[in-house]
């Protein structure tokens, strides 16, 4: 065998070799490349209870309840489904009901998501990408104002003659 058939044989098993590992990282990770797991994603795929996963949504009105020694408790919704999420620890200044949240944690025996991280809003505008795609994808988002239509009616065209110059 020449040195160029050697070498040539060296970088295609190296290749080879970096391809299997390639598939077997994107098949380990193929459940969990989501940024976040809706509530109805939750409710359809249960996740394992030790499973480290993401939850996002709005938090649910009238839904947050606080409790002794920094505890919270409050439910998760995508308008369709919720899921009841319990939190120790000091929230985001702009956590409150109605607005977009992101929490990281497992679920417990009892079915409840207990969160260790809990993401919220940076301004008056923001949600993150993901969940607006979701609200977006159900027509249950107002464009240009932010806001979640619990109750969409369809889209009317535009009135007038549209016409300029």
């Amino acid at each position: 065998m020449t040195r160029k058939a050697k070498r040539l044989s060296s970088i295609a098993a190296i290749l080879l070799v970096i391809g299997a590992a390639a598939g077997l990282v994107l098949t380990a990770l193929s459940d969990s490349v989501a940024f976040f797991n809706s509530p109805t994603d939750i409710v359809a795929n249960a996740p394992a209870p030790s499973q480290r996963i993401r939850l996002g949504g709005l938090v649910e009105e009238g839904s947050v309840v606080r409790g002794g020694s920094q505890k919270v408790t409050f439910r998760v919704t995508d308008t369709i489904e919720s899921v009841p999420v319990t939190y120790t620890g000091l929230l985001p200044d702009l956590f409150r009901e109605g607005q977009g949240v992101v929490t990281e944690g497992t679920f417990g025996p009892d079915n409840i998501f207990v969160a260790d991280t809990v993401l919220a809003k940076h301004d008056e505008n923001y949600m993150p990408k993901e969940v607006v795609d979701d609200l977006k994808a159900r027509g249950l988002w107002e464009e240009g104002t932010g806001k979640v239509d619990s109750d969409p009616e369809p889209a009317q065209p535009p009135t007038g003659s549209g016409a300029s110059s």
